[in-house]
């Protein structure tokens, strides 16, 4: 459970530095993903996913 709760708190440090140092990029980047296809976004979430998996693979395998 420590191991789990270690892992979010590294997530969330990470989705929190570009909201923290540039938000108006961010909303710009928002604005553009507002026109993509959903099945562009869920490519691009099954690939961010499949990376994670691989890279926990690697690391812990």
């Amino acid at each position: 459970m420590e191991f789990l709760l270690t892992v979010l708190g590294v997530v969330l440090i990470l989705e929190g530095v570009p909201w923290f140092l540039s938000p108006a990029t961010i909303k710009k980047i928002y604005a553009q993903m507002l026109v993509l296809p959903e099945r562009h976004l869920r490519f691009f979430g099954l690939s961010a996913m499949l990376c994670g998996l691989l890279l926990v693979y690697l690391v812990r395998g």
